[in-house]
Order: C-alpha cells, then sequence, then structure tokens
C-alpha cells in the first residue's frame, strides 16, 4: 500500500522507543554524500525518529492491515474493537485469538471484507511460523524480511518497509513509491512534478548505508 498521506507513516507508527544506529554517524554521512539533502536536514532541524515497540511481528502487522487506508483516529478505534474481541489476551490480540474469531464479530468490529481474509491469512502464517518472530527478524536483512512478510495478503512492500523502519529501526530503508517520499524529495529538489521512482532510487544511492534517514526527512520536507 502507498499512503495517500504525505504523513501517513509518520502517523502510523507514532514512536515509543530510541533507534538502533547512531544517527550522529548516519546524518554526517547523508549529509556530507548530498548538499542538496544537507540544506533540507538544515531546514528541517534535528533528527527525531523514534520506534515504536511491539512485541510480536504478528501485533505490529495486525495493526498495519486495521489501518491501512484509513486516518490514524478511525484506525484506532477499529483496532481497538479488534483487540476487545480478545479480553483475556494480555498484551494484545493473538494470532491463536484471531483464529478463533469468526468473520461476523471481525466485520462487526469494522474490518471490511478483505481485511477480514488479511488478518485471518496473518494469524494462519503466524500460527505456522511463516513469518519471522521479532526475534527473528533481528538476525534477518532487509530482503529477506520484505520477501517473507510480503507473503502475507494485504501486506506489501510498503508495509513490509515501514516495518524496517519503525519497528525494526533499519538504518538503510528507502521506500521509493511512496507518496510522501516523492513529495518530499520534489521539495527537497525543486521538481515541479513527483519523481519517478527510479529517479529517487538513482539519488539515494548517495545515503547509503542511511537512507532511512534520508527517508525520515523526505517525510518532513513532504509536511
Amino acid at each position: 500500500m502507498t499512503p495517500k498521506r504525505p504523513g501517513a507513516a509518520l502517523a502510523l507508527f507514532e514512536g515509543d522507543g530510541a533507534i538502533g544506529f547512531d544517527e550522529k554517524v548516519a546524518l554526517a554521512h547523508v549529509r556530507a554524500s548530498d548538499p542538496m539533502l544537507a540544506r533540507l536536514i538544515d531546514a528541517v532541524g534535528p533528527f527525531d525518529m523514534q520506534l515504536q515497540a511491539t512485541q510480536s511481528t504478528f501485533g505490529a502487522l495486525l495493526e498495519a492491515i486495521v489501518y491501512q487506508q484509513l486516518n490514524g483516529k478511525a484506525a484506532a478505534a477499529i483496532f481497538a474493537r479488534v483487540s476487545a474481541l480478545s479480553p483475556r489476551s494480555r498484551g494484545g490480540p493473538t494470532a491463536a485469538g484471531i483464529l478463533r474469531t469468526s468473520d461476523d464479530d471481525l466485520r462487526g468490529a469494522g474490518l471490511s471484507r478483505a481485511k477480514v481474509l488479511a488478518v485471518h491469512d496473518l494469524a494462519r502464517k503466524a500460527v505456522d511460523r511463516e513469518i519471522p518472530t521479532i526475534a527473528q527478524a533481528h538476525n534477518m536483512d532487509d530482503d529477506a524480511i520484505v520477501e517473507q512478510l510480503t507473503m502475507v495478503r494485504g501486506i506489501g512492500r510498503w508495509t513490509a518497509e515501514m516495518f524496517l523502519i519503525f519497528r525494526l529501526g533499519r538504518p538503510d530503508v528507502l521506500p521509493v513509491d511512496d507518496y510522501g517520499i516523492r513529495k518530499g524529495f520534489a521539495v527537497a529538489f525543486k521538481k515541479r512534478a513527483l519523481p519517478d521512482p527510479k529517479d529517487v532510487a538513482r539519488r539515494g544511492e548517495r545515503w547509503r548505508p542511511y537512507r532511512t534517514i534520508a527517508s525520515w526527512y523526505l517525510w518532513r520536507a513532504a509536511e
């Protein structure tokens, strides 16, 4: 899924935990690699991205599916109702609990038919251990995580990339198809039209291995 609002990724994953890489080193690298992006960094100010803590990959992806194509307030209300369907589960809904929940109850909580199918597929894959746990994910490279997560119905590359950035704190993620990234790129590099994702990716080669820093500043520029 590509967010339609520039700040959609930031609004979805409002953080409460520290990132997992040295932001001073990352900022220095990005500044030195691209003077135009350095000017954006100066205009936006300090890098203050934080992670949103999660106990499980399942819980993070369940929340992501619920939030897709909804504003934050509406999505939060629906997610709370879905969570209330498993009142005895500490720390939020579990995969087993979702599998025991009927389609009608999930629909009654506010999920669309497509999202009901998606959360049930996610739950089945979590129970069958077809998606990595948080501990396992920390020992996997980015591409391997994206490959496994996108096997879940309703989880596209964008959602997997948001998981990498805002849940795992990976330092080198650039979601080139994201509307906010492309709009921020147009602002930062004075483009009259939205750039092609290939153009963003090409410029992004300068920012490796800290493209996450650039992504965050491009989202801020789009806001």
